[in-house]
Protein backbone atom coordinates (compact mmCIF):
# COMPACT_ATOMS: atom_id res chain seq x y z
CA UNK A 1 0.00 0.00 0.00
CA UNK A 2 2.84 2.36 0.82
CA UNK A 3 4.32 1.61 -2.57
CA UNK A 4 1.07 2.70 -4.22
CA UNK A 5 1.10 5.98 -2.33
CA UNK A 6 4.75 6.58 -3.14
CA UNK A 7 4.05 6.31 -6.84
CA UNK A 8 1.52 9.13 -6.51
CA UNK A 9 -1.71 7.14 -6.79
CA UNK A 10 -3.02 8.34 -3.48
CA UNK A 11 -2.23 10.15 -0.24
CA UNK A 12 0.53 8.91 2.01
CA UNK A 13 0.00 6.73 5.08
CA UNK A 14 0.46 9.79 7.27
CA UNK A 15 -2.56 11.48 5.76
CA UNK A 16 -5.88 11.65 7.52
CA UNK A 17 -7.68 10.15 4.54
CA UNK A 18 -7.56 6.48 3.49
CA UNK A 19 -4.90 5.12 1.15
CA UNK A 20 -6.47 3.84 -2.07
CA UNK A 21 -5.26 0.85 -4.05
CA UNK A 22 -4.31 1.00 -7.70
CA UNK A 23 -7.61 -0.63 -8.79
CA UNK A 24 -9.57 1.94 -6.78
CA UNK A 25 -7.71 4.76 -8.50
CA UNK A 26 -8.36 3.19 -11.91
CA UNK A 27 -12.10 3.25 -11.15
CA UNK A 28 -11.86 6.87 -10.00
CA UNK A 29 -10.03 7.86 -13.19
CA UNK A 30 -12.63 6.07 -15.34
CA UNK A 31 -15.53 7.77 -13.56
CA UNK A 32 -13.83 11.16 -13.63
CA UNK A 33 -12.85 10.59 -17.28
CA UNK A 34 -16.52 10.04 -18.12
CA UNK A 35 -17.40 13.36 -16.47
CA UNK A 36 -14.59 15.13 -18.36
CA UNK A 37 -15.92 13.71 -21.65
CA UNK A 38 -19.42 14.92 -20.77
CA UNK A 39 -18.08 18.39 -19.98
CA UNK A 40 -16.23 18.40 -23.30
CA UNK A 41 -19.51 17.65 -25.15
CA UNK A 42 -21.35 20.39 -23.28
CA UNK A 43 -18.74 23.10 -23.96
CA UNK A 44 -18.13 21.93 -27.54
CA UNK A 45 -21.79 22.54 -28.40
CA UNK A 46 -21.45 26.26 -27.67
CA UNK A 47 -19.37 26.83 -30.81
CA UNK A 48 -19.99 23.69 -32.91
CA UNK A 49 -22.67 25.60 -34.86
CA UNK A 50 -20.43 28.66 -35.46
CA UNK A 51 -19.25 27.70 -38.96
CA UNK A 52 -22.58 26.17 -40.08
CA UNK A 53 -25.13 28.87 -39.21
CA UNK A 54 -25.96 29.58 -42.87
CA UNK A 55 -26.78 25.90 -43.50
CA UNK A 56 -28.90 25.70 -40.33
CA UNK A 57 -30.64 28.93 -41.34
CA UNK A 58 -31.60 27.43 -44.70
CA UNK A 59 -32.63 24.14 -43.09
CA UNK A 60 -35.11 25.62 -40.62
CA UNK A 61 -36.17 28.68 -42.65
CA UNK A 62 -34.83 31.27 -40.22
CA UNK A 63 -34.07 34.94 -40.84
CA UNK A 64 -30.60 36.43 -40.32
CA UNK A 65 -31.65 37.87 -36.94
CA UNK A 66 -33.36 34.67 -35.77
CA UNK A 67 -30.46 32.32 -36.51
CA UNK A 68 -28.17 34.03 -33.99
CA UNK A 69 -30.48 32.69 -31.26
CA UNK A 70 -29.19 29.16 -31.94
CA UNK A 71 -26.05 30.20 -30.06
CA UNK A 72 -27.55 32.86 -27.80
CA UNK A 73 -30.29 30.73 -26.23
CA UNK A 74 -27.81 27.95 -25.43
CA UNK A 75 -25.61 30.37 -23.48
CA UNK A 76 -28.63 31.93 -21.77
CA UNK A 77 -29.78 28.56 -20.48
CA UNK A 78 -26.27 27.60 -19.37
CA UNK A 79 -25.84 30.81 -17.39
CA UNK A 80 -29.09 30.19 -15.49
CA UNK A 81 -28.33 26.61 -14.40
CA UNK A 82 -24.57 26.86 -13.67
CA UNK A 83 -24.93 28.67 -10.29
CA UNK A 84 -27.44 26.03 -9.13
CA UNK A 85 -25.24 23.00 -9.81
CA UNK A 86 -23.44 23.13 -6.45
CA UNK A 87 -26.76 23.09 -4.56
CA UNK A 88 -28.38 20.41 -6.75
CA UNK A 89 -25.35 18.10 -6.75
CA UNK A 90 -25.22 18.32 -2.95
CA UNK A 91 -28.94 17.59 -2.79
CA UNK A 92 -29.00 14.58 -5.14
CA UNK A 93 -25.36 13.52 -5.27
CA UNK A 94 -22.85 14.01 -8.09
CA UNK A 95 -23.52 10.78 -9.98
CA UNK A 96 -27.38 10.89 -10.14
CA UNK A 97 -27.37 14.58 -11.04
CA UNK A 98 -24.69 14.21 -13.73
CA UNK A 99 -26.40 11.16 -15.27
CA UNK A 100 -29.76 12.97 -15.39
CA UNK A 101 -28.13 16.01 -17.01
CA UNK A 102 -26.31 13.86 -19.59
CA UNK A 103 -29.47 11.92 -20.49
CA UNK A 104 -31.41 15.18 -20.92
CA UNK A 105 -28.57 16.60 -23.02
CA UNK A 106 -28.68 13.61 -25.37
CA UNK A 107 -32.48 13.74 -25.69
CA UNK A 108 -32.50 17.48 -26.43
CA UNK A 109 -29.63 17.06 -28.90
CA UNK A 110 -31.74 14.63 -30.92
CA UNK A 111 -34.75 16.96 -30.70
CA UNK A 112 -32.63 19.91 -31.89
CA UNK A 113 -31.27 17.87 -34.80
CA UNK A 114 -34.83 16.96 -35.84
CA UNK A 115 -36.07 20.58 -35.68
CA UNK A 116 -38.12 21.70 -38.66
CA UNK A 117 -38.61 25.35 -37.63
CA UNK A 118 -36.55 28.01 -35.89
CA UNK A 119 -39.11 28.21 -33.07
CA UNK A 120 -38.76 24.49 -32.36
CA UNK A 121 -34.97 24.74 -32.48
CA UNK A 122 -34.86 27.66 -30.05
CA UNK A 123 -36.93 25.71 -27.48
CA UNK A 124 -34.95 22.47 -27.78
CA UNK A 125 -31.63 24.33 -27.87
CA UNK A 126 -32.57 26.13 -24.63
CA UNK A 127 -33.33 22.81 -22.92
CA UNK A 128 -30.08 21.39 -24.30
CA UNK A 129 -28.22 24.36 -22.81
CA UNK A 130 -29.82 23.78 -19.40
CA UNK A 131 -28.62 20.18 -19.41
CA UNK A 132 -25.15 21.18 -20.63
CA UNK A 133 -24.80 23.88 -17.99
CA UNK A 134 -25.57 21.31 -15.31
CA UNK A 135 -22.63 19.14 -16.41
CA UNK A 136 -19.93 21.78 -16.84
CA UNK A 137 -19.10 22.95 -13.26
CA UNK A 138 -19.24 19.54 -11.60
CA UNK A 139 -16.03 18.31 -13.26
CA UNK A 140 -13.79 20.95 -11.72
CA UNK A 141 -15.44 20.63 -8.30
CA UNK A 142 -15.09 16.83 -8.37
CA UNK A 143 -11.44 17.03 -9.40
CA UNK A 144 -10.64 19.29 -6.46
CA UNK A 145 -12.36 16.98 -3.94
CA UNK A 146 -11.47 13.42 -5.03
CA UNK A 147 -7.77 13.96 -5.79
CA UNK A 148 -5.07 14.63 -3.17
CA UNK A 149 -3.30 17.99 -3.36
CA UNK A 150 -0.26 16.62 -5.20
CA UNK A 151 -2.44 15.40 -8.08
CA UNK A 152 -4.76 18.40 -8.34
CA UNK A 153 -2.43 20.29 -10.67
CA UNK A 154 -2.75 17.50 -13.23
CA UNK A 155 -6.53 17.51 -12.82
CA UNK A 156 -6.47 21.31 -13.11
CA UNK A 157 -4.55 21.11 -16.40
CA UNK A 158 -7.01 18.51 -17.77
CA UNK A 159 -10.08 20.61 -16.94
CA UNK A 160 -8.34 23.73 -18.26
CA UNK A 161 -7.55 21.93 -21.50
CA UNK A 162 -11.19 20.90 -21.95
CA UNK A 163 -12.48 24.39 -21.19
CA UNK A 164 -10.14 25.98 -23.73
CA UNK A 165 -9.98 23.21 -26.34
CA UNK A 166 -13.69 22.38 -26.70
CA UNK A 167 -14.99 25.78 -27.91
CA UNK A 168 -11.89 26.25 -30.03
CA UNK A 169 -12.28 23.06 -32.07
CA UNK A 170 -16.06 23.48 -32.20
CA UNK A 171 -16.07 25.44 -35.49
CA UNK A 172 -13.55 22.97 -36.99
CA UNK A 173 -15.53 19.85 -36.12
CA UNK A 174 -18.83 21.54 -36.96
CA UNK A 175 -17.65 22.74 -40.36
CA UNK A 176 -16.42 19.31 -41.45
CA UNK A 177 -19.46 17.45 -40.06
CA UNK A 178 -21.75 19.74 -42.06
CA UNK A 179 -19.61 19.25 -45.17
CA UNK A 180 -19.42 15.44 -44.84
CA UNK A 181 -22.96 14.75 -43.61
CA UNK A 182 -25.54 17.47 -42.83
CA UNK A 183 -25.88 20.16 -40.18
CA UNK A 184 -28.24 17.88 -38.21
CA UNK A 185 -25.25 15.71 -37.28
CA UNK A 186 -23.87 18.62 -35.27
CA UNK A 187 -26.42 17.49 -32.67
CA UNK A 188 -26.81 13.76 -33.42
CA UNK A 189 -23.09 13.23 -32.73
CA UNK A 190 -23.83 13.77 -29.02
CA UNK A 191 -25.78 10.48 -28.76
CA UNK A 192 -22.93 7.94 -29.13
CA UNK A 193 -20.66 10.18 -27.04
CA UNK A 194 -23.38 10.44 -24.38
CA UNK A 195 -23.72 6.65 -24.18
CA UNK A 196 -20.02 6.39 -23.27
CA UNK A 197 -20.46 9.07 -20.59
CA UNK A 198 -23.52 7.35 -19.10
CA UNK A 199 -21.67 4.03 -18.88
CA UNK A 200 -18.48 5.40 -17.29
CA UNK A 201 -20.13 7.76 -14.80
CA UNK A 202 -22.94 5.31 -14.01
CA UNK A 203 -20.49 2.49 -13.25
CA UNK A 204 -17.55 4.32 -11.70
CA UNK A 205 -18.74 7.80 -10.70
CA UNK A 206 -20.00 7.16 -7.16
CA UNK A 207 -17.88 9.89 -5.56
CA UNK A 208 -20.37 11.12 -2.95
CA UNK A 209 -23.93 10.85 -1.69
CA UNK A 210 -26.72 13.37 -1.74
CA UNK A 211 -28.19 15.18 1.25
CA UNK A 212 -32.02 15.05 1.00
CA UNK A 213 -32.34 17.43 3.96
CA UNK A 214 -31.33 20.29 1.64
CA UNK A 215 -34.73 19.95 -0.06
CA UNK A 216 -36.30 21.60 2.98
CA UNK A 217 -36.36 25.34 2.83
CA UNK A 218 -35.38 25.88 -0.81
CA UNK A 219 -34.87 29.59 -1.43
CA UNK A 220 -37.49 30.14 -4.13
CA UNK A 221 -37.17 33.94 -3.89
CA UNK A 222 -33.42 33.69 -4.44
CA UNK A 223 -33.96 31.33 -7.37
CA UNK A 224 -36.49 33.71 -8.97
CA UNK A 225 -34.30 36.82 -8.59
CA UNK A 226 -31.20 35.00 -9.84
CA UNK A 227 -33.00 33.68 -12.90
CA UNK A 228 -34.52 37.07 -13.71
CA UNK A 229 -31.20 38.88 -13.28
CA UNK A 230 -29.11 36.44 -15.35
CA UNK A 231 -31.67 36.09 -18.16
CA UNK A 232 -32.23 39.81 -18.57
CA UNK A 233 -28.52 40.62 -18.30
CA UNK A 234 -27.58 37.97 -20.86
CA UNK A 235 -30.30 39.17 -23.26
CA UNK A 236 -29.08 42.77 -22.96
CA UNK A 237 -25.51 41.69 -23.67
CA UNK A 238 -26.50 39.57 -26.67
CA UNK A 239 -29.00 41.96 -28.27
CA UNK A 240 -27.87 45.37 -27.01
CA UNK A 241 -25.48 46.16 -29.86
CA UNK A 242 -28.02 45.19 -32.52
CA UNK A 243 -30.77 47.26 -30.88
CA UNK A 244 -28.65 50.37 -30.30
CA UNK A 245 -28.28 49.78 -26.56
CA UNK A 246 -30.21 52.25 -24.38
CA UNK A 247 -31.83 53.92 -27.36
CA UNK A 248 -34.11 50.88 -27.34
CA UNK A 249 -36.76 50.94 -24.56
CA UNK A 250 -36.74 47.14 -24.12
CA UNK A 251 -32.96 47.03 -23.62
CA UNK A 252 -33.14 49.96 -21.17
CA UNK A 253 -35.83 48.41 -18.97
CA UNK A 254 -34.27 44.96 -19.06
CA UNK A 255 -31.01 46.53 -17.86
CA UNK A 256 -32.86 48.16 -14.96
CA UNK A 257 -34.54 44.81 -14.19
CA UNK A 258 -31.19 42.99 -14.26
CA UNK A 259 -29.65 45.50 -11.83
CA UNK A 260 -32.57 45.47 -9.35
CA UNK A 261 -33.01 41.67 -9.31
CA UNK A 262 -29.21 41.20 -9.16
CA UNK A 263 -28.93 43.35 -6.02
CA UNK A 264 -31.94 41.57 -4.49
CA UNK A 265 -30.37 38.19 -5.22
CA UNK A 266 -27.02 39.10 -3.61
CA UNK A 267 -28.81 40.47 -0.53
CA UNK A 268 -30.88 37.29 -0.27
CA UNK A 269 -27.86 34.99 -0.51
CA UNK A 270 -26.03 36.93 2.19
CA UNK A 271 -28.97 36.86 4.64
CA UNK A 272 -30.88 33.59 3.99
CA UNK A 273 -30.03 30.61 6.22
CA UNK A 274 -29.73 28.18 3.28
CA UNK A 275 -28.64 30.09 0.15
CA UNK A 276 -28.89 28.34 -3.20
CA UNK A 277 -25.60 29.99 -4.27
CA UNK A 278 -23.00 30.45 -1.57
CA UNK A 279 -21.00 33.68 -1.92
CA UNK A 280 -18.51 32.68 0.78
CA UNK A 281 -15.67 31.97 -1.70
CA UNK A 282 -15.51 35.71 -2.39
CA UNK A 283 -14.07 36.22 1.10
CA UNK A 284 -10.85 34.71 -0.27
CA UNK A 285 -8.70 37.39 -1.94
CA UNK A 286 -7.19 35.09 -4.56
CA UNK A 287 -10.60 33.73 -5.51
CA UNK A 288 -11.92 37.26 -6.09
CA UNK A 289 -8.91 38.14 -8.27
CA UNK A 290 -9.24 34.78 -10.02
CA UNK A 291 -12.84 35.61 -10.89
CA UNK A 292 -11.67 38.76 -12.69
CA UNK A 293 -9.14 36.62 -14.54
CA UNK A 294 -11.86 34.10 -15.37
CA UNK A 295 -14.02 36.82 -16.89
CA UNK A 296 -11.14 38.08 -19.04
CA UNK A 297 -10.22 34.49 -19.98
CA UNK A 298 -13.79 33.90 -21.11
CA UNK A 299 -13.73 37.15 -23.07
CA UNK A 300 -10.49 36.13 -24.79
CA UNK A 301 -11.49 32.51 -25.38
CA UNK A 302 -15.00 33.08 -26.73
CA UNK A 303 -14.15 36.44 -28.31
CA UNK A 304 -11.29 35.18 -30.45
CA UNK A 305 -13.28 32.08 -31.40
CA UNK A 306 -16.13 34.40 -32.43
CA UNK A 307 -14.41 37.04 -34.56
CA UNK A 308 -11.98 34.83 -36.46
CA UNK A 309 -14.63 32.54 -38.05
CA UNK A 310 -16.74 35.66 -38.63
CA UNK A 311 -13.89 37.32 -40.54
CA UNK A 312 -13.21 34.16 -42.56
CA UNK A 313 -16.88 33.79 -43.51
CA UNK A 314 -17.91 37.42 -44.05
CA UNK A 315 -14.73 38.95 -45.49
CA UNK A 316 -12.96 36.03 -47.16
CA UNK A 317 -16.19 34.09 -47.93
CA UNK A 318 -14.77 30.76 -46.74
CA UNK A 319 -17.00 27.68 -46.73
CA UNK A 320 -17.78 25.82 -43.47
CA UNK A 321 -15.04 23.29 -44.20
CA UNK A 322 -12.49 26.02 -45.01
CA UNK A 323 -13.32 27.84 -41.77
CA UNK A 324 -12.94 24.56 -39.89
CA UNK A 325 -9.60 23.77 -41.51
CA UNK A 326 -8.22 27.22 -40.69
CA UNK A 327 -9.42 27.07 -37.08
CA UNK A 328 -7.89 23.63 -36.43
CA UNK A 329 -4.59 25.32 -35.53
CA UNK A 330 -6.09 26.67 -32.30
CA UNK A 331 -7.23 23.26 -31.09
CA UNK A 332 -4.00 21.55 -32.11
CA UNK A 333 -1.87 24.17 -30.34
CA UNK A 334 -3.88 23.90 -27.12
CA UNK A 335 -3.65 20.13 -27.14
CA UNK A 336 0.12 20.16 -27.70
CA UNK A 337 0.72 22.95 -25.18
CA UNK A 338 -1.13 21.22 -22.32
CA UNK A 339 2.07 19.50 -21.03
CA UNK A 340 3.89 22.87 -21.10
CA UNK A 341 1.06 24.50 -19.14
CA UNK A 342 1.04 21.59 -16.70
CA UNK A 343 4.80 21.80 -16.09
CA UNK A 344 4.60 25.56 -15.56
CA UNK A 345 1.70 25.11 -13.13
CA UNK A 346 3.67 22.48 -11.21
CA UNK A 347 7.06 24.16 -10.96
CA UNK A 348 6.51 27.87 -11.59
CA UNK A 349 4.81 30.48 -9.45
CA UNK A 350 1.18 30.66 -10.79
CA UNK A 351 1.38 34.45 -10.94
CA UNK A 352 4.31 34.17 -13.33
CA UNK A 353 2.39 31.63 -15.45
CA UNK A 354 -0.59 33.98 -15.59
CA UNK A 355 1.58 36.97 -16.54
CA UNK A 356 3.35 35.04 -19.30
CA UNK A 357 0.09 33.46 -20.49
CA UNK A 358 -1.92 36.66 -20.73
CA UNK A 359 1.06 38.46 -22.25
CA UNK A 360 1.39 35.83 -24.99
CA UNK A 361 -2.37 35.91 -25.56
CA UNK A 362 -2.31 39.69 -25.93
CA UNK A 363 0.60 39.49 -28.38
CA UNK A 364 -1.05 36.75 -30.45
CA UNK A 365 -4.42 38.48 -30.67
CA UNK A 366 -2.65 41.79 -31.32
CA UNK A 367 -1.28 40.36 -34.56
CA UNK A 368 -4.84 40.64 -35.89
CA UNK A 369 -4.57 44.43 -35.81
CA UNK A 370 -2.83 44.18 -39.20
CA UNK A 371 -5.31 41.69 -40.73
CA UNK A 372 -6.15 42.14 -44.43
CA UNK A 373 -8.04 40.29 -47.14
CA UNK A 374 -4.69 39.03 -48.42
CA UNK A 375 -3.81 37.05 -45.30
CA UNK A 376 -2.90 33.43 -46.01
CA UNK A 377 -3.55 30.29 -43.95
CA UNK A 378 -0.13 30.67 -42.31
CA UNK A 379 -0.84 34.23 -41.18
CA UNK A 380 -3.96 33.04 -39.37
CA UNK A 381 -2.08 29.97 -38.12
CA UNK A 382 0.64 32.07 -36.43
CA UNK A 383 -1.96 34.29 -34.75
CA UNK A 384 -3.87 31.25 -33.46
CA UNK A 385 -0.76 29.38 -32.32
CA UNK A 386 0.56 32.23 -30.16
CA UNK A 387 -2.90 33.11 -28.80
CA UNK A 388 -3.79 29.49 -28.00
CA UNK A 389 -0.49 28.80 -26.24
CA UNK A 390 -0.95 31.92 -24.12
CA UNK A 391 -4.60 31.14 -23.35
CA UNK A 392 -3.75 27.61 -22.22
CA UNK A 393 -1.00 28.82 -19.87
CA UNK A 394 -3.11 31.72 -18.56
CA UNK A 395 -6.18 29.55 -17.97
CA UNK A 396 -4.22 26.93 -16.04
CA UNK A 397 -2.43 29.55 -13.95
CA UNK A 398 -5.63 31.47 -13.15
CA UNK A 399 -7.45 28.31 -12.05
CA UNK A 400 -4.46 27.45 -9.84
CA UNK A 401 -4.53 30.89 -8.20
CA UNK A 402 -8.32 30.89 -7.82
CA UNK A 403 -8.63 27.69 -5.78
CA UNK A 404 -5.20 27.49 -4.13
CA UNK A 405 -6.27 28.96 -0.80
CA UNK A 406 -9.91 27.81 -0.74
CA UNK A 407 -11.09 25.06 1.63
CA UNK A 408 -12.30 21.87 -0.06
CA UNK A 409 -15.78 22.35 1.38
CA UNK A 410 -16.27 25.37 -0.90
CA UNK A 411 -15.05 23.75 -4.12
CA UNK A 412 -18.51 23.05 -5.57
CA UNK A 413 -19.64 26.63 -4.95
CA UNK A 414 -16.37 27.99 -6.31
CA UNK A 415 -16.60 25.87 -9.47
CA UNK A 416 -20.13 27.07 -10.23
CA UNK A 417 -19.19 30.71 -9.72
CA UNK A 418 -16.00 30.37 -11.78
CA UNK A 419 -17.83 28.79 -14.73
CA UNK A 420 -20.60 31.37 -14.44
CA UNK A 421 -18.21 34.31 -14.57
CA UNK A 422 -16.33 32.77 -17.49
CA UNK A 423 -19.56 32.44 -19.48
CA UNK A 424 -20.71 35.93 -18.50
CA UNK A 425 -17.26 37.26 -19.44
CA UNK A 426 -17.63 35.53 -22.79
CA UNK A 427 -21.08 37.06 -23.30
CA UNK A 428 -19.79 40.52 -22.38
CA UNK A 429 -16.88 40.03 -24.76
CA UNK A 430 -19.14 39.00 -27.64
CA UNK A 431 -21.46 41.94 -27.03
CA UNK A 432 -18.59 44.43 -26.88
CA UNK A 433 -16.92 42.95 -29.96
CA UNK A 434 -20.16 43.15 -31.94
CA UNK A 435 -20.47 46.80 -30.92
CA UNK A 436 -16.84 47.54 -31.78
CA UNK A 437 -17.13 45.92 -35.22
CA UNK A 438 -20.41 47.64 -36.16
CA UNK A 439 -19.38 51.03 -34.77
CA UNK A 440 -15.87 51.02 -36.23
CA UNK A 441 -17.13 49.84 -39.62
CA UNK A 442 -19.33 52.93 -39.76
CA UNK A 443 -16.45 55.16 -38.58
CA UNK A 444 -13.97 53.78 -41.11
CA UNK A 445 -16.56 53.91 -43.90
CA UNK A 446 -17.15 57.57 -43.13
CA UNK A 447 -13.41 58.29 -43.19
CA UNK A 448 -12.92 56.45 -46.50
CA UNK A 449 -15.92 58.20 -48.07
CA UNK A 450 -14.58 61.58 -46.93
CA UNK A 451 -11.29 60.89 -48.71
CA UNK A 452 -13.17 60.17 -51.94
CA UNK A 453 -15.32 63.29 -51.59
CA UNK A 454 -12.21 65.40 -50.97
CA UNK A 455 -10.97 64.51 -54.45
CA UNK A 456 -8.59 61.63 -53.82
CA UNK A 457 -7.32 60.96 -57.35
CA UNK A 458 -6.72 57.22 -56.88
CA UNK A 459 -10.29 56.75 -55.64
CA UNK A 460 -11.73 58.82 -58.49
CA UNK A 461 -9.74 56.80 -61.05
CA UNK A 462 -10.95 53.52 -59.55
CA UNK A 463 -14.57 54.71 -59.68
CA UNK A 464 -14.14 55.72 -63.32
CA UNK A 465 -12.64 52.33 -64.18
CA UNK A 466 -15.53 50.55 -62.48
CA UNK A 467 -17.98 52.69 -64.46
CA UNK A 468 -16.19 51.74 -67.69
CA UNK A 469 -16.38 48.05 -66.75
CA UNK A 470 -20.11 48.34 -66.13
CA UNK A 471 -20.56 50.08 -69.48
CA UNK A 472 -18.85 47.14 -71.21
CA UNK A 473 -21.21 44.75 -69.42
CA UNK A 474 -24.20 46.57 -70.96
CA UNK A 475 -25.40 48.03 -67.66
CA UNK A 476 -28.44 50.34 -67.89
CA UNK A 477 -26.69 52.89 -65.63
CA UNK A 478 -22.94 52.26 -65.83
CA UNK A 479 -22.01 55.29 -63.71
CA UNK A 480 -24.51 54.40 -60.96
CA UNK A 481 -23.48 50.73 -61.04
CA UNK A 482 -19.84 51.79 -60.78
CA UNK A 483 -20.59 53.98 -57.79
CA UNK A 484 -22.50 51.11 -56.13
CA UNK A 485 -19.62 48.68 -56.71
CA UNK A 486 -17.15 51.22 -55.35
CA UNK A 487 -19.30 51.77 -52.24
CA UNK A 488 -19.29 48.00 -51.71
CA UNK A 489 -15.50 47.97 -51.93
CA UNK A 490 -15.28 50.83 -49.42
CA UNK A 491 -17.59 49.00 -47.02
CA UNK A 492 -15.49 45.83 -47.35
CA UNK A 493 -12.32 47.81 -46.58
CA UNK A 494 -14.02 49.51 -43.63
CA UNK A 495 -15.13 46.12 -42.25
CA UNK A 496 -11.56 44.76 -42.48
CA UNK A 497 -10.25 47.79 -40.54
CA UNK A 498 -13.03 47.32 -37.96
CA UNK A 499 -12.01 43.68 -37.41
CA UNK A 500 -8.46 44.92 -36.83
CA UNK A 501 -9.81 47.28 -34.15
CA UNK A 502 -11.68 44.38 -32.54
CA UNK A 503 -8.46 42.38 -32.30
CA UNK A 504 -6.76 45.37 -30.65
CA UNK A 505 -9.64 45.66 -28.15
CA UNK A 506 -9.27 41.98 -27.18
CA UNK A 507 -5.49 42.26 -26.90
CA UNK A 508 -5.83 45.29 -24.60
CA UNK A 509 -8.12 43.32 -22.28
CA UNK A 510 -5.57 40.50 -22.00
CA UNK A 511 -2.77 43.00 -21.36
CA UNK A 512 -4.78 44.51 -18.49
CA UNK A 513 -5.26 40.99 -17.07
CA UNK A 514 -1.50 40.42 -17.14
CA UNK A 515 -1.02 43.57 -15.04
CA UNK A 516 -3.76 42.65 -12.52
CA UNK A 517 -1.77 39.51 -11.64
CA UNK A 518 0.49 41.54 -9.31
CA UNK A 519 -2.42 41.94 -6.84
CA UNK A 520 -2.74 38.18 -6.27
CA UNK A 521 -1.11 36.54 -3.25
CA UNK A 522 1.47 33.77 -3.70
CA UNK A 523 -0.45 30.51 -4.21
CA UNK A 524 0.32 28.01 -1.50
CA UNK A 525 -2.38 25.37 -1.42
CA UNK A 526 -3.87 24.50 1.93
CA UNK A 527 -3.98 20.78 2.67
CA UNK A 528 -7.45 19.97 3.90
CA UNK A 529 -8.27 17.37 6.53
CA UNK A 530 -9.25 14.10 4.99
CA UNK A 531 -7.78 15.01 1.63
CA UNK A 532 -4.31 13.61 2.16
CA UNK A 533 -0.97 15.26 1.73
CA UNK A 534 2.23 15.55 3.68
Amino acid sequence: MADVADRGFGPSLSAAGPVRTRSEWVKIFLGFGGMVFGQFMAILDIQIVASSLSQIQAGVGASADEISWVQTIYLLAEVVIIPLTAYLSKLWGTRPFFLAACAAFMLMSVATGLSTSIEMMIVTRALQGLAAGAMIPMVFATAMTIFPPERRITANVITGLIITLAPTIGPTLGGHLTEWLTWRWLFFINVPAGVVVLFLVGRYGGFDKGDPSLAKGIDWFGLATMTASLLTMQYVLEEGARAGWFKDDLILWLTVTAAITGVAFIWRQLTYRQPIVSLRPFSDRNFSIGMIMGAISGMSLFGATFILPLFLAQILHYSSAEVGTTMVVSGLTMFLSAPIAGRLAKYAEPRLAMFVGFGLTAYGIGMGARVTEDWSFWDFALLQAVRSLGTMIAMTGSQQITIATLPTSLMKEASGLLNLIRNVGGAVGLALLSTVISHQTAVHYGELTERVNSGNQASLDMMANLGAMMQQSASMDPEGAGRKAFAGMLHQKAAVLAFGDAFVFLAAGCLIAALIVVFASPAKAKVQPGMGGH
